[in-house]
């Protein structure tokens, strides 16, 4: 299997991405297919320091030493190209889809971490590239959703219902980019199955 093919199974797809080199080459012919450039600067005559799997660029500014990771949904999370490429795999090619529980299984990570993976995978895919990410003026909140208490047996709000709290009621969180092209809305209940659903908008 040659850098530029695509794993054909799940199986192909552990045993070539699990070789860091694959990884980075892989991610390298989608990205920069006419050669690396410096994500700061757009300078494209940078060194490529082997021993760090980084580039440097000539320029002198901040950030001038860069990852393939920079820039895109992979940044900041401590997850190989291993985990992300293998995880990304599974998104593309389950029809059906896919949940954060068989993620977890597949790729030995827990259910949370596969949870965030796909979030940012499904991302990634609605806007088209691994490289746009939430950025700029981005608000965050989060409400606590459950049924009114006149409508439940008494013995059954007495158990849920407690104030203002979060017992017994569903946990919803928003993200919103301002002037962006993508608003994802998040919902989990109390047993962390989760519904994703990413809205277009324009604000």
């Amino acid at each position: 299997m040659t850098k530029q093919e695509t794993p054909k199974t799940l199986q192909e797809a552990i045993v070539f991405f699990s070789n860091p080199a694959n990884c980075l080459n892989y991610l390298v012919a989608r990205r920069w297919p006419n050669g690396v450039i410096c994500p700061t600067c757009g300078r494209n005559d940078v060194t490529f320091l082997a021993s760090q799997n980084k580039w440097q660029c000539k320029s002198a500014h901040k950030r001038r030493q860069f990852s393939i990771k920079v820039g895109t949904i992979f940044e900041d999370s401590p997850l190989g190209l291993d985990k992300w490429l293998a995880a990304v795999w599974m998104v593309t090619n389950c029809k059906n889809g896919i949940s954060s529980y068989e993620v977890s299984r597949a790729l030995g990570v827990t259910q949370k971490t596969a949870w965030f993976m796909l979030h940012r995978i499904r991302v990634a895919m609605q806007t088209g590239s691994f490289e746009k990410k939430m950025r700029g003026e981005v608000e965050v909140d989060e409400t606590y959703i459950g049924g009114k208490a006149r409508f439940m047996h008494k013995s059954v709000r007495a158990r849920k219902i407690q104030g203002r709290g979060a017992v017994g009621k569903v946990a919803v969180m928003g993200l919103l980019e301002r002037h962006g092209e993508v608003r994802t809305k998040v919902i989990e209940d109390t047993k962390q199955e989760t519904l994703l659903a990413e809205i277009d908008t324009h604000v």
